[in-house]
């Protein structure tokens, strides 16, 4: 029987490691962490029912900008403030607001630390940050410290330490941390995801997925995201954004609620993409062509869980390729995938040894909250699927309803990226995922969206 990990025992081996990344196969236990497995963490505590949700946001560009409009759109939720360091920015909210009859919500914008000015307020149950990765941890923090439940854009967290940051403050304080992984609430995920759970796939065995987009662009410009996020890429080496893929491949293996994530190799090709992109758009004696980049092109990551599942991860925005997220599930009875077209197989119906549309399946599989929401979500980003996933955090709250995600998942697929970081640097080295449940995982518990009824 594998024993199992408190956080003291993962941060211990990975001061342990040095310079040398040597956290491979470390198996270790202790009394504190033996201790906390006697009851399920204090998060899991469902908070009550709402009349409506006061929402502060912080953060409002293109991503934080499309979750206003969508939250206008959601009865019962209440957009109360608005915090950015670019003051049109709020004022385009404020705007958004007003144009739809709402109340002009307050704005904060001075400075980066404003936010904690407005978590301070006493009229907010409910804080968003849709904000340049390294305040994601930050914020949500100050949110539950002040007794907000957060909800923070993708990825949750970078490091494994903020991840237990996250999970230990969402615990001590019995506020939910919810990572908005809008790819969750596309239609071909949830479709697959109500196929494997009606047991169309027979037992899982296998999945593929990623984030497959060229960002060469976007992280060359400074008037957007290049301005921090180019900056990740010239300092680490890893998959820098998991979630996208495998958060709906985790929701189909149950992680979290009855199995569990065990550990992970990743590996990296060459580095190129993004100098090349640079001296080719700027020239070759360009300050942009000087830059140094470290982040390998394409990181591939090998996941294996608990129930002896396997996962290949993949992360590539550096080369020229269409958008994909390479979504594969594969049982005993079959096989779907969404790239680079949706197709399905299943044994005893499908023509043998030959692909077919998985629209031929939609009638019976289209997931019940696409049917529901399927005229609210028209027009809203990505598809509808950012509609979606607004307004399931905002009924989940007013229902007094365990939300779709929680702070564990959130913890669980955003160490992914840490992880991988030290494999590559170890030289592709078998790396054990911490169990941020201390062992709550084992008990199987339904995912929220399946307990929905057509």
């Amino acid at each position: 029987m594998k024993r199992k990990w408190s956080r003291r025992d993962f941060m211990r081996a990975s001061a342990a490691a040095g310079a040398g990344w040597a956290l491979g196969g470390i198996v270790t236990s202790s009394a504190e962490g033996q201790q906390k497995l006697k009851s399920p963490p204090p998060s899991q505590r469902i908070a009550p029912p709402m009349e409506r949700v006061r929402i502060g946001f912080i953060g409002v560009g293109g991503m934080g900008t499309a979750h206003v409009g969508n939250l206008l759109k959601v009865e019962g939720a209440e957009l109360r403030a608005v915090c950015d360091i670019v003051e049109w920015k709020v004022e385009r909210a404020q705007a958004m607001c007003e144009a739809t009859g709402k109340p002009k919500p307050e704005g904060y914008t001075r400075g980066e630390h404003d936010f904690k000015r407005m978590c301070e307020r006493d009229d907010l149950d409910l804080v968003y940050s849709a904000t340049p990765w390294r305040w994601h941890v930050p914020m949500c923090l100050e949110a539950m410290k002040t007794g907000k439940h957060a909800a923070v854009e993708v990825p949750a967290a970078i490091t494994i330490e903020e991840c237990w940051n996250l999970v230990e403050t969402s615990e001590k304080t019995g506020k939910y941390c919810i990572m908005m992984e809008n790819c969750n609430y596309d239609r071909v995920e949830m479709m697959i995801l109500n196929m494997v759970k009606k047991g169309l796939l027979g037992e899982l065995l296998h999945a593929e997925c990623g984030y497959l987009h060229d960002l060469r662009d976007v992280k060359h410009d400074m008037l957007g995201e290049g301005v921090w996020r180019r900056a990740h890429s010239m300092k680490r080496n890893g998959d820098l954004y998991p979630s996208h893929g495998l958060g709906p491949v985790a929701q189909c293996m149950d992680i979290n609620r009855g199995n569990q994530f065990d550990c992970l190799v990743s590996m990296g090709s060459k580095t190129r993409g993004l100098h090349l992109y640079a001296v080719e758009r700027f020239g070759p004696d360009s300050p942009q062509a000087e830059e140094k980049f470290i982040l390998d092109d394409v990181v591939t990551t090998l996941i294996r869980t608990k129930q002896e599942e396997t996962i290949v991860l993949q992360h590539d925005t550096s080369s020229p390729r269409p958008y994909s997220r390479d979504i594969l599930v594969q049982g005993t009875k079959g096989i779907v995938r969404k790239y680079p077209a949706p197709l399905i197989y299943i044994e005893g119906r499908s023509a043998p040894h030959r692909w077919e549309e998985i629209e031929n399946y939609k009638r019976e599989f289209d997931h019940p909250i696409w049917t529901q929401l399927e005229e609210k979500s028209r027009g809203a980003g990505h598809g509808g699927m950012d509609f979606i996933e607004d307004y399931r955090l905002i009924d989940a709250l007013l229902n007094g309803r365990e939300p779709d995600m929680d702070v564990y998942d959130a913890a669980a697929i955003s160490a992914v990226s840490e992880l991988s970081e030290r494999s590559i640097a170890a030289g592709s080295k078998p790396l054990s995922f911490p169990d941020f449940t201390r062992g709550m995982w084992e008990k199987p518990r339904e995912l929220q969206v399946m307990q929905v009824k057509p």
